[in-house]
């Protein structure tokens, strides 16, 4: 079984504190990532709808050409579901890929919790 890395709100955050280079995939559909998606100053955001990976699965030797082999890519959908089965689609397709931990939805919350504090 293949374990995918997962990263939570709170350590996505520390990383955009750093200005490391971040690259966010989106799995969502395009009206849902324009209404809101993670942004910062070094992220470099990749909105492809989850039917596009899903339909990599069926084809072996397909890639994303846009998306990066040699960066960890984190993606993220709404709750983390449909994140999480394509990021099991990229891995197997030697992607480097963690799984935000909750979606936009946690994130979202975490943003929220911050500035109560």
């Amino acid at each position: 079984m293949l374990t995918i890395k997962t990263i939570s709100p709170k350590e996505l955050e520390e990383r955009l504190k750093e200005n490391a280079q971040t690259y966010i995939l989106d799995v969502r559909a395009e009206e849902k990532y324009n209404d809101f998606h993670i942004e910062a100053a070094k992220i470099k955001n990749f909105n492809i709808p989850k039917t596009t990976i899903f339909e990599l699965e069926e084809k072996s030797n397909e890639e994303v050409a846009s998306l990066p082999k040699n960066h960890e890519i984190i993606v993220t959908c709404t709750t983390g579901n449909s994140a999480k089965k394509c990021a099991t689609i990229l891995s197997r397709k030697n992607y480097n890929v963690a799984l935000l931990e909750g979606g936009i939805t946690a994130w979202k919350e975490y943003l929220q919790s911050q500035k109560r504090n």
